[in-house]
């Protein structure tokens, strides 16, 4: 009888563990899907309608729906009569935070990074980046890391505690950027036409602004002279960017060619002479004759 009643209460205990197991899995049912196909829907149309930045609006989707997941385990547990689990689970988590602190040093530095990253408002989904000899258009932000397409069209993941260490240039976080297209001409050349050439080809482009207006200058005098042309244009990415690079470009050289005057040619030099050997005694000689003059 003893061994009955003892089999009685362990199949008992069983049953209840198996119902408030039950009770668990649909409350956190119930609550996902509240939270899945409710609450996420509403956050999601509150930040479109406050017109919120894309990588701001995403990361604070992810952070949503994670707390969806959050609150469905813990309202699933409470209903079900296991807070217990709760209680041990902070032990355990608090445990497991400070063995794991040392060696999750490098996680913990790109999370926090990617909240700043994902905060900053100059910092978005589709911005064109340089860094570290890099570059690239921002494709998704995350808050370990960030994946940039480069213009090769390959995919790199960076961590984001790189990103907010090292400098980062973003092109096209204002309207309007700037083009330097820079030539070469010869001594010889009329520098004063070529210059006009710069000027009047950049004032005849259509999508090169007239304020800021376009800067010809003199940049530098070596074997050659470094003519600058510095344009604005506006509302800039980068196929824009390259596009404008490249039209104004090849039209300058046209432009060039038709005055007269070849890029990027050094002038030649003339060497006259002759080249021997000299004796060594002929050498001293010419010496002491020198010494002697001095």
């Amino acid at each position: 009888m003893y061994v009955l009643n003892r089999l009685e209460g362990l199949l008992q205990r069983y049953l209840t563990l198996l119902d408030n197991v039950a009770t668990f899995l649909l409350t956190f049912l119930l609550v996902y899907a509240i939270g899945r196909y409710v609450v996420l829907p509403l956050v999601a149309l509150a930040l479109e309608s406050r017109d919120t930045e894309r990588t701001l609006r995403e990361g604070l989707e992810r952070v949503a729906a994670f707390g969806v997941v959050v609150v469905a385990i813990v309202f699933g547990l409470w209903i079900a009569g296991l807070n217990f689990i709760l209680e041990r689970a902070a032990i355990l988590v608090a445990g497991l935070t400070v063995a794991l602190g040392f060696a999750a040093q490098n996680v913990v530095g790109n999370l926090a990074s990617g909240v700043y990253i994902v905060t900053d408002p100059n910092f978005n989904i589709g911005d064109w980046i340089r860094w570290s000899d890099q570059e690239g258009i921002i494709e998704d932000i995350r808050f370990r890391s960030t994946r940039v397409r480069t213009f090769d069209n390959e995919v790199i993941t960076v961590p984001n505690s790189e990103l907010t260490a090292n400098a980062v240039t973003n092109a096209v976080v204002n309207d309007r950027l700037r083009v330097t297209v820079p030539v070469q001409i010869n001594f010889d050349d009329d520098i004063d036409a070529a210059i006009r050439v710069l000027a009047e080809a950049a004032a005849d482009h259509p999508d090169v602004l007239d304020d800021p207006e376009p800067v010809v200058r003199v940049a530098e005098l070596n074997e050659t002279v470094r003519i600058e042309a510095a344009l604005w244009i506006a509302d800039p990415d980068r196929d824009t960017y390259s596009r404008i690079h490249s039209e104004y470009a090849r039209e300058i050289v046209e432009r060039l060619a038709r005055e007269g005057i070849d890029l990027g040619r050094a002038n030649p030099q003339a060497l006259e002479g002759e080249i021997g050997v000299v004796p060594e005694a002929a050498a001293e000689t010419e010496v002491g004759t020198d010494d002697t003059d001095v």
